[in-house]
């Protein structure tokens, strides 16, 4: 994977820990929760991890913390379900469903006729097997974590209902990967929902965190570097994805698909490693523009969708 990490973050509750998040089911990542448990968590036990949302670098190792260390699981109803689920959905190839999805979001004939004969991503590769049992938080939900009284907050875009957590006693924030410091978080449609607007969840989330920031606030998020000035970094974050739906609009004056739009949302080069990714993002942003009246699509004889501006 092109991002090569994911944070997590240790609170002191004095007999024990509660840790936020817990990295991908690997060999690798348990040999360094290993050490991790004998030097800095100083051999006390993970007695809670909460989870800030269901995708596997966040959730990976949560049900081993469960099993082999009798850790309480907290995260919201519908990360567990997600997860849970997404742990039952094995496959060897990928399924017609999504392969028809691929093929409507215009995707490279030849990635498509390579991709349709591997085995895809599978959910159950990188997670532990999750017990049944976890206790649910939602918003405006209180919870206590490393002596402090932490607010939760529901965002939505990069994941349904992903907890962050502002700190009461003093100026933290745990984002989760809902507000990143030096990149922006990925809002992909995909084939379980071809027709959602996570785009449209993600900005609203943004705009309902704006009065709770505060310049003083540290953030800790998913990935990258914690940071301050969070006021400044949501306004950032909201005005970029409105500047890309404004140049893809314009882009649009002729038909295109998803997968013809990433010059001008991207404004870079995509690669292989990151093409699933970035043709997510795209279908992502075709359907708030279309969702939003704002444009018309027919069908292409491959069956790809083609979308265009509709004239004012």
């Amino acid at each position: 994977m092109r991002l090569d990490h994911v944070n997590v973050y240790a609170l002191d509750d004095g007999d024990g820990w509660t840790v936020i998040d817990t990295g991908m089911a690997t060999k690798t990542t348990r040999r360094i929760w290993g050490q991790i448990m004998d030097g800095p968590l100083g051999g006390r036990p993970v007695r809670r991890v909460v989870v800030t949302h269901h995708h596997p670098d966040h959730v990976g190792l949560a049900g081993w913390l469960q099993a082999e260390f009798g850790a309480e699981l907290v995260c919201t109803r519908t990360s567990w379900l997600f997860a849970r689920m997404l742990l039952l959905d094995e496959q060897a190839v990928p399924t017609p469903e999504t392969l028809d999805y691929w093929r409507s979001a215009g995707m490279d004939p030849a990635i498509h006729a390579r991709r349709a004969g591997e085995r895809p991503f599978n959910y159950a590769d990188i997670v532990a097997p999750m017990p049944l049992g976890f206790t649910g938080i939602g918003q405006g939900d209180v919870i206590e974590m490393g002596d402090r009284r932490w607010d939760v907050h529901l965002g939505n875009g990069h994941a349904p209902d992903h907890a962050t957590f502002w700190s009461r006693d003093d100026n933290l924030v745990i984002s989760g990967d809902q507000i990143l410091s030096s990149i922006s978080p990925n809002i992909g449609v995909y084939a379980t929902e071809p027709m959602a607007d996570p785009l449209a969840g993600w900005l609203e989330a943004c705009e309902r965190f704006r009065p709770l920031a505060r310049a003083d606030q540290l953030v800790l998020g998913g990935h990258k570097l914690p940071f301050t000035g969070l006021p400044t970094r949501l306004r950032q974050l909201i005005d970029n994805h409105h500047g890309a739906l404004r140049r893809l609009l314009r882009y649009l004056d002729e038909p295109r698909s998803a997968a013809d739009c990433f010059a001008p949302l991207f404004k870079r080069t995509i690669g292989d490693g990151e093409y699933g990714l970035a043709l997510v993002e795209a279908v992502a942003h075709v359907n708030h523009l279309y969702l939003g009246g704002l444009v018309d699509r027919t069908r292409r004889d491959d069956g790809a969708w083609l979308y265009r501006r509709k004239e004012e």
